[in-house]
């Protein structure tokens, strides 16, 4: 089995090829998908979060208010460690299980939807890394247009995250998204080919 992550900074395209990999025969964990169970009420993760940045990140209804915990992190290099510090390891907990579940289906190619790899995870505990990159203007745009947020709040998302230089430096495969959706499929679909191969060739 070919355990693969797949990563990419905001409005770089990610998701979109993480469908495109599904459609062709991926088995996808959605890191995000994780996150986001790990932090429902009644849980100990969200619990704590809670007790860190206190009862102004929670809704009425006791779940996690996303965009006032996002304000708090993103104002605050050492509460979004913290943040990392509570949530992540739950979340990596449930990955491997999905990982070793995935592996006992005689799944060919797992691939883990991460937008955290460099962050938060370590990257050498996949075989292979695969990076969704677009330029900051175009995520920018993408930002405000798709997701309706202010540009202001759009630039401290961008500023708040790793350079994609950095990631492309010890990525394995990078995809291109620059264009529109058919010359993202081709530069995903030449990818999608190289890993078949590895999944297919003999492991040492």
């Amino acid at each position: 089995m070919l355990s693969v992550a797949l990563t990419g900074n905001i409005a770089a395209g990610k998701t979109t090829v993480a469908r495109l990999f599904q459609a062709w025969g991926a088995t996808v964990i959605d890191a995000d998908r994780l996150a986001q169970e790990v932090q429902a009420p009644g849980g100990p993760v969200l619990a704590r979060i809670a007790e860190r940045f206190g009862p102004g990140v929670l809704r009425p209804d006791g779940s996690l208010n996303r965009a006032a915990l996002r304000r708090v992190v993103m104002a605050d290099a050492g509460a979004l460690q913290a943040l990392n510090a509570i949530v992540h390891p739950e979340v990596h907990r449930r990955r491997r299980a999905e990982l070793a579940l995935a592996r006992d289906r005689g799944a060919r190619i797992v691939v883990t939807d991460i937008p955290l790899l460099f962050e938060a995870d370590d990257p050498a505990a996949y075989d292979a890394v695969v990076l969704v990159d677009a330029p900051p203007a175009v995520r920018r745009d993408r930002i405000v247009r798709e997701r309706g947020l202010a540009p202001e709040e759009a630039d401290r998302l961008l500023a708040a995250q790793l350079p994609a230089g950095v990631k492309r430096a010890r990525s394995d495969f990078i995809i291109e998204n620059d264009g529109d959706h058919a010359v993202l499929e081709r530069a995903a679909r030449e990818i999608w080919r190289a890993l078949e191969a590895r999944a297919a060739a003999p492991r040492a």
